[in-house]
């Protein structure tokens, strides 16, 4: 009996090291890199209910605009971080009718849509929105599009700082452009190296084809990003955009770090003396012949359409009088 007893305490030991061995890979890793763009990883990175326009408990900017659309409304998408920026134009604009969510999402028959960057373009590619906002496609976004027929018109419609996130008690606070790039190429390892303490760093990346991802690697000018397997067990930098961080996941677990002396606030954005700046681009196809598609952009570059992208956390692409 006492022999049993001990082999069952045993195999119970042993189950809850697994547990707690899996449960600790899940946390440190799996988690950390699990995939966001799944319908279910977006409603937790992104509360989208707090976004959609004529809720009256929406968290948008409101509008004055004295025009509705009428006719034939464009299909609106777009990437995440422009989520709020892109469903004040519908708010402002659209005709109240034209958008239907339910809830949980927004139906198919709706011209406010929400499906992320690599949904966007794809939509976008096969003619099922009319105009999306988001940053720079990839090389593979854009040549999709250019084998479905689309010819892709880029508009600026407001600017943006890619930044460079630690964890707040990090005590790194700037590195510079060279230094951010050294580490995604795997040349500097440990934070130690950069002033901080003696831990590996551990150089997160994004899922191909976002707009976060796409911009990184334009970031890197060609240099391929390289990444130490064990270094999970270290400290993480990431990158996103701005707003996406500052204005939406509003994470307190991290810092936006100042790059080359200079912190990514709307101030240094506007003035270009943060060195790691993008556009939002408002983009279509040049074939499509719906007439709202001029009007819509002409409302976005308006004092107004930039008013609205000044006051939802962005930096207008110009100032008007």
């Amino acid at each position: 009996m006492k022999k049993l007893t001990k082999q069952l305490a045993v195999l119970i030991g042993l189950a809850l090291g697994f547990a707690a061995f899996d449960a600790a890979v899940y946390c440190n890793v799996t988690r950390r890199y699990i995939n966001s763009t799944s319908p279910e990883m977006q409603s937790k990175s992104i509360e989208v209910s707090r976004y959609v326009p004529f809720d009256a408990n929406a968290e948008l900017v409101q509008s004055d605009a004295k025009m509705t659309l009428t006719g034939d409304i464009p299909v609106i998408d777009g990437a995440a971080a422009v989520l709020p920026v892109y469903a004040a134009f519908v708010q402002a604009v659209y005709p109240p009718e034209s958008v239907q969510f339910d809830g949980d999402a927004y139906a198919p028959e709706s011209a406010m849509q929400y499906t992320n960057t690599r949904g966007a373009y794809q939509s976008l590619a096969e003619g099922k929105a009319d105009i999306v906002l988001c940053a720079k496609p990839s090389a593979e976004q854009a040549a999709y599009a250019a084998e479905q027929g689309r010819e892709l018109v880029y508009e600026p419609v407001a600017q943006e700082a890619f930044v460079f996130i630690v964890n707040k008690n990090n005590p790194v606070d700037d590195l510079t452009a060279d230094q951010i790039r050294g580490i995604y190429a795997g040349e500097i390892r440990n934070w130690s190296e950069v002033g901080g303490r003696h831990l590996p760093i551990d150089a997160v990346q994004r899922n191909a084809g976002s707009g976060s991802q796409t911009t990184m690697l334009g970031f890197m000018g060609g240099t391929p990003m390289k990444r130490d397997p064990l270094s999970f067990f270290g400290s993480a930098i990431g990158y996103s955009f701005r707003y996406y961080v500052a204005g939406i996941v509003q994470n307190g677990g991290v810092k936006m770090l100042s790059v080359n002396g200079v912190y990514p606030d709307p101030e240094h954005i506007a003035d270009g003396s943060y060195p790691v700046t993008g556009e939002v681009l408002a983009v279509y196809d040049k074939r499509n012949d719906n007439p709202n598609i001029p009007i819509l952009l002409d409302f976005m570059r308006s004092e107004e359409g930039q008013r609205i992208i000044a006051e939802s956390g962005y930096t207008p692409v110009s100032t008007t009088e």
